[in-house]
């Protein structure tokens, strides 16, 4: 008989970012979703290349669209960075150390998928960190990945921002007021 699979849960937050609670992760993404800790990575190369990745059509929501190279949410009592690196391990097959990586701001939105009925209500931490690594990811989690340049993506978000995740733009804005452009 097989183990039954861990069910992962996420830390709730009332509107300034305390936390008072914890849920399934699945539940807080169903109804009008409810407010919970999040976070967005972003790997750059030391040439200025980003890595961004396709979202696997295997996902709950938000399948086929393009993102950072992570996104995630940290488990009770668990930090942003231990989180980052341990998402990145998981889906891309990146080794980071926590350390290495650094929150530089925050946002919250709200965004439904259409599609699939979920609900994304988060407090997204925006995390940097640095690989000179191609990933190996999760056919799961990622159906396609890439290096981009800053102002190619720049470009390719006012062209086409539909083939984009909700938040990506969001978190995209709260980084690129340090990165120079390509």
């Amino acid at each position: 008989m097989t183990a039954p699979a861990e069910v992962d849960h996420v830390v709730l937050l009332d509107p300034t970012g305390v936390e008072v609670g914890v849920a399934e992760k699945l539940a807080a993404h169903q109804g009008e979703g409810q407010l919970h800790r999040a976070f967005s990575v972003f790997l750059f190369r030391s040439d200025g290349a980003m890595l961004v990745h396709r979202r696997s059509p295997d996902k709950h929501h938000f399948r086929d669209l393009w993102t950072n190279a992570c996104c995630s949410h940290p488990r009770p009592e668990e930090s942003v960075q231990d989180a980052a690196a341990r998402r990145v391990r998981e889906e891309l097959g990146i080794e980071l150390d926590p350390a290495s990586l650094q929150e530089v701001g925050s946002f919250v939105y709200r965004a439904r998928d259409e599609s699939s009925g979920l609900v994304e209500h988060e407090w997204d931490h925006v995390v940097l960190g640095r690989t000179e690594l191609d990933p190996d990811p999760d056919p799961g989690e990622v159906a396609a990945w890439r290096w981009v340049q800053p102002g190619e993506l720049r470009a390719e978000l006012t062209a086409d921002p539909d083939r984009f995740t909700p938040w990506f733009p969001l978190a995209w804005s709260v980084l690129d007021d340090g990165v120079e452009a390509a």
